[in-house]
């Protein structure tokens, strides 16, 4: 063989070589080669006992529904959802899903995603831009709904009970929209009874050991308490060990009403610890594995997709108990 001719095969072998490199390696977009659907979704972290069953939830749902999952933990800070976002579009994800840390300052990175034709889908929070264009559809709670249910009970409670009734807030991560949302449904719904003073409203940033620290402070500035309010669970259970500590009973001495209905709660009201939980479900990753292949394949959605929730007494609580998943 020439030498000429030898060029020319070893040239054509490299060229197969390199094609065969890149069908095997995964496609230059970084999708994978095999179809599967990839979903980039950004975490708000792993602040509380809901929002590690709500990431189990998502991430069973997608090995189940056979989609391929990039995972992103912000660690509660908006900046690093930002990251994640932009990392997923750098990706060329198919789609991206995201549990905002906060309500405000998403439009920059949106219009990004929008620009690359990433369909875009929201869990559990909501955003407040003006432009809904940029997401197809919002899963979750409605939160004002959630704190209205807290209010609507305590009204209830203390119908026929005369004096001041005094309310301690335990409030959310700041500006984001279940703080938000849960501060104003359950405001409207006590704001028609003068009785009820909430004379202390802090954020305990949905963690079990703020929500100590921040009742502690409660206890010691307020004489009088009668009530707490807590956004979630893991507050109020952080609260009951701060309630408890200063000698007093949770449940009797101080009434408690809080959001989310997880295990751990459930076991404190089996125990007389919380008088009443309104449930906000987690268990969100078979909904959102539909969406995604919905939204990927064009389809219409429904831009508000609400979730189903109840509420529980004592005696609900400690009867769910056993078959509580989360």
């Amino acid at each position: 063989m020439s030498k000429r001719a030898a060029a020319a095969v070893l040239a054509g072998a490299m060229i197969v070589g390199l094609s065969a490199c890149s069908s095997t390696g995964g496609s230059s977009d970084g999708k994978k080669s095999n179809g599967k659907l990839v979903l980039g979704f950004a975490q708000v972290g792993a602040e509380s006992g809901w929002r590690t069953a709500n990431t189990k939830s998502v991430q069973e749902a997608a090995k189940k529904a056979g989609i391929t999952l990039k995972f992103s933990d912000a660690q509660q800070k908006q900046e690093n959802q930002i990251k994640a976002i932009r990392s997923f579009i750098q990706q060329k994800v198919d789609v991206i899903a995201f549990s905002p840390v906060v309500e405000s300052g998403w439009d920059t990175v949106l219009k990004e995603a929008k620009a690359a034709h990433i369909p875009v889908i929201l869990t559990d929070r909501a955003i407040d831009s003006a432009d809904t264009s940029l997401y197809a559809t919002f899963l979750g709670s409605d939160f004002v709904e959630e704190g209205k249910k807290a209010g609507d009970w305590l009204v209830k409670e203390y119908q026929a009970k005369p004096g001041e009734v005094n309310v301690v807030q335990l409030e959310g991560t700041t500006g984001s929209a279940p703080a938000n949302d849960r501060k104003s449904g359950f405001a409207d719904a006590i704001k028609g009874d003068p009785k009820f003073k909430v004379v202390a409203s802090q954020t305990g940033d949905f963690t079990r050991a703020k929500g100590k620290e921040v009742m502690q402070a409660f206890l010691k500035a307020q004489p009088k308490i009668d009530v707490l309010y807590a956004h979630n669970d893991d507050m109020a259970l952080g609260a009951i060990q701060a309630i408890e500590e200063a000698g007093k009973k949770p449940g009797t001495d101080i009434k408690i009403v809080s959001v989310d209905g997880v295990k751990d709660a459930f076991t404190a009201m089996s125990q007389g610890k919380i008088n009443f939980d309104v449930e906000c479900n987690p268990l969100l990753g078979d909904q959102l594995m539909e969406l995604a292949k919905k939204v990927k394949n064009g389809e219409s959605v429904e831009h508000r997709i609400k979730t189903v929730e109840g509420t529980f007494t004592p005696e609900q609580a400690t009867a769910a108990l056993p078959t509580r998943q989360y």
